[in-house]
């Protein structure tokens, strides 16, 4: 498995988490700006993605051509390029004392793969660790809306649907209540925030708890 990584030096760590539409890339971009006017500049990763290896691994990911896709060969591409994300990126800032905010984690795994495709939970969780070498965000902040404002938002969007965004209301249904039983199994790290109020209401709640964690 490798050495597992000491996570308790690692409150720099952050990530955000939710279903499709539910307001994370919006309220990323909120907390980036308030870091700028305190002068930080934090290292933004995304998942899939991050590097050149994990992009071209998120673009066979989400191609709705590839909807032949077993769910294992699926699991194993998002392992494949977040251990990627994890050693040539997070790790190496995080050790050099940087900021890091990732656009979804392993949770993401875990809900989607594990509660959405069925996925064997142990296994899933098992192939999170190996894939990130035990390393944990500090805090996820993971942002709630209903199925149905996730489709009422994508409907009003008006843009094309990636290959898992077509997943089906059921199978969006079981993504959603995996990330509420995360919640609940571990809540000193999960933040669940309310994700169907104004946008600045949003972002003022999430501000105040990345303030006090990292003491700015």
């Amino acid at each position: 498995m490798g050495k597992k990584i000491d996570t308790t030096h690692y409150k720099r760590f952050i990530s955000f988490e939710g279903i499709d539409f539910c307001g994370k890339s919006t309220q990323i971009n909120a907390l980036l700006e308030r870091l700028t006017e305190h002068g930080i500049s934090p290292l933004l990763v995304r998942e899939p993605g991050g590097t050149v290896i994990s992009e071209k691994i998120r673009a066979i990911l989400l191609s709705p051509a590839h909807r032949e896709m077993h769910m294992r060969t699926e699991i194993f591409l998002y392992e494949a390029a977040r251990a990627q994300l994890v050693h040539q990126k997070i790790l190496p800032a995080l050790q050099t004392g940087k900021y890091v905010i990732a656009d979804r984690f392993f949770d993401s795994t875990t809900a989607y793969q594990g509660y959405g495709r069925r996925l064997d939970l142990e296994a899933v969780k098992l192939l999170n660790r190996f894939a990130t070498a035990g390393l944990k965000p500090y805090r996820t902040f993971f942002i709630d809306i209903s199925v149905e404002e996730a489709e009422r938002r994508g409907q009003q969007m008006g843009r094309g649907r990636d290959r898992l965004e077509s997943g089906g209301r059921d199978f969006f249904q079981r993504v959603r209540q995996g990330f509420l039983k995360l919640c609940k199994e571990e809540t000193e790290r999960f933040v669940r925030i309310d994700g169907e109020r104004p946008m600045d209401i949003i972002a003022r709640e999430i501000w105040e708890i990345v303030r006090k964690i990292w003491e700015l």
